[in-house]
């Protein structure tokens, strides 16, 4: 764990980090390169520069809604994305950071405290507390995703963001702890296993994307991240600089393409072109109703004549999904307790918020002030990858720059099978082992 807690002070060298997004819509693997920065002021927490040698990217197979319903089809698709990505940075990987939005992520809170018998504060002692919050949240089928110390408190003093080297009797913590099922966890390590790869560490997609998509002030203001994926659509919550509330659906960008397809009867590709194409969140004009759009019929029958139908037909679906979204999460939102803090600061990410009029629309049902977020502060992306789509797989790449303060060590968690080590995450890329 000294990897977590020895940011502080170290010195900072250059390594090598490999990430895996595994979507409903696509599956992405990105090598870069870390390097040390000591002015990335605008953005949070960063301590490198990010530089990119090597990404793949493959339409998704046997995932759904973020589950793995196909184990064959996903790692086919994960074999070719890591390949790619390989090839084009000129090195082989054997483990890497995936992220991880099934299993229907929650967030929890739970406090512990240890005694420190009036000695100074140190990683041992922070790690013993993590630990000890940490396995309050432990649920029978469920995995902790994240454990991470919001405020640290020596003698019922509160508030305290760094307890290293200070002096105290009992030294506190309150967590923010991520659990989600088993079950689809341990298929999706399964998946990866498969393709003669290790999982070094899941990250939750919410938090993932609220890293690379979120400013420095945003992150201590308090802002809520939505990323709308194809199968999944997430919510993280930041406040002062921590990662505070996570939530996730199994609604997306694909369910809006299917209401197309049945509401048209028109065949799912189709449906998926007109969307990008055609596809608005905003309410329908006069002159959508005037405005004629071609769709083919489904059978594929050259006999068949293409059907001239009205843009505003299209919108009225595409609506009504999306305001069934957005509606849900304004709801999830008020009942985490954390709307307030979040005030008008709302950033949408992810694939399907490219949808023409999404942001507006977002707006009108969330009552926020709303903005698209890209990922931010990295180098080499190609210019296909540096929209809303790639958010979470940037956010896997910054993770590990601000992953102090997070327990890893609970008895039967998966991460421990990941890398058999008895809790003591040893093997965190390698980069790391060389590096850090």
């Amino acid at each position: 764990m000294n990897w977590l807690l020895g940011n502080r002070g170290t010195v900072q060298r250059s390594g090598i980090i490999t990430v895996l997004d595994v979507g409903s819509s696509k599956v992405c693997c990105i090598i870069a390169k870390l390097l040390p920065d000591e002015n990335m002021r605008a953005l949070p927490h960063r301590t490198h520069r990010i530089k990119v040698i090597g990404i793949g990217h493959q339409k998704s197979q046997g995932v759904k809604s973020g589950v793995v319903v196909d184990l064959d089809r996903a790692e086919q698709a994960i074999r070719l994305a890591v390949d790619a990505a390989e090839r084009m940075a000129g090195l082989t990987v054997d483990s890497l950071i995936v992220n991880v939005s099934a299993g229907r992520l929650r967030s929890e809170t739970a406090s512990a405290t240890i005694n420190l018998g009036g000695h100074e504060a140190a990683n041992a002692d922070i790690a013993r507390v993590l630990l000890a919050g940490a396995r309050q949240a432990l649920r029978a089928e469920r995995e902790v995703v994240h454990s991470l110390a919001v405020g640290f408190s020596l003698d019922l003093e509160r508030g305290i963001r760094d307890p290293r080297g200070m002096v105290g009797d009992t030294l506190g913590v309150d967590m923010h702890v991520v659990t989600a099922d088993a079950v689809p966890l341990r298929n999706l390590e399964l998946c990866v296993n498969r393709s003669h790869l290790s999982v070094e560490r899941m990250v939750a997609t919410p938090y993932a994307s609220g890293l690379a998509a979120l400013v420095d002030d945003e992150m201590e203001m308090g802002a809520a991240c939505i990323d709308m994926g194809g199968g999944t659509t997430t919510m993280s919550v930041f406040v002062e600089g921590k990662f505070v509330h996570a939530d996730a659906m199994p609604v997306g960008g694909n369910h809006v393409t299917m209401d197309l397809a049945r509401g048209l009867s028109i065949r799912l590709e189709d449906a998926e072109r007109l969307k990008v194409m055609h596809g608005s969140a905003l309410p329908a004009s006069a002159a959508d109703d005037r405005d004629m759009v071609t769709i083919l019929p489904m059978g594929g029958d050259e006999a068949e004549q293409a059907l001239q139908v009205p843009r505003s037909v299209m919108t009225r679906i595409v609506r009504a999904r999306v305001e069934e979204i957005l509606e849900l999460l304004r709801d999830r939102l008020n009942r985490s307790g954390y709307g307030s803090l979040v005030g008008r600061r709302v950033v949408l990410t992810g694939g399907a918020s490219q949808l023409a009029g999404l942001p507006e629309a977002a707006r009108r049902l969330l009552g926020r002030n709303v903005r698209l977020g890209r990922p931010l502060g990295v180098a080499g992306l190609p210019e296909a990858a540096k929209g809303a789509a790639f958010a979470a797989p940037v956010g896997l790449l910054i993770y590990p720059q601000v992953a102090e303060f997070e327990s890893r060590g609970t008895k039967g968690g998966i991460f421990m099978r990941a890398t058999g080590t008895g809790g003591k995450l040893q093997r965190v890329g390698q980069w790391l082992r060389d590096s850090f």
